[in-house]
């Protein structure tokens, strides 16, 4: 033991490395199987070095408009679609993509899609309650 600190002090931290633990463990199980349902698309993003990746997205259609979400810490897509908004998106597992520009939104359109994009209270916890960022994929 450590003389001079509190015992709730030492069950504190327990807990918050605890809970970053859960969090560490829950966001590398969904980016390792990025499931891929009824409402997933494929996002092709392009990096610095001309690197292309994909990662599987949720996705929502709201007002005819396609939307998706950064709603986990791992964001490096979102980052390259904000500095390269030329995209392609495969809307279902076996298509081709198709080219799109990623649209960042403010105003009343965020608040709109941030109302109906809400992903609840024990994701957000699972998540590590990380920083909600949207786009609106606009067909090229």
């Amino acid at each position: 033991m450590v003389e001079g600190i509190p015992g709730w002090v030492r069950i504190a931290v327990i807990v918050a490395a605890a809970y970053v633990l859960l969090v560490v463990a829950f966001e590398s199980l969904i980016g390792y199987f990025q499931p891929f349902g009824g409402d997933s698309i494929v996002i092709v993003t392009t990096g610095d070095n001309g690197a292309r990746g994909e990662r599987v997205l949720s996705r929502r259609d709201i007002d005819g408009n396609l939307y998706i979400a950064a709603n986990h810490w791992p964001r490096q897509w979102y980052r390259q679609a904000m500095e390269r908004p030329q995209v392609e998106v495969a809307t279902d597992g076996d298509g081709e993509p198709e080219p799109y520009l990623a649209v960042p939104l403010s105003g009343a359109e965020l608040e709109r899609v941030a109302e109906v994009y809400d992903v609840g209270l024990f994701v957000r916890f699972l998540t590590g309650f990380p920083p909600r960022r949207f786009l609106r994929l606009d067909p090229r």
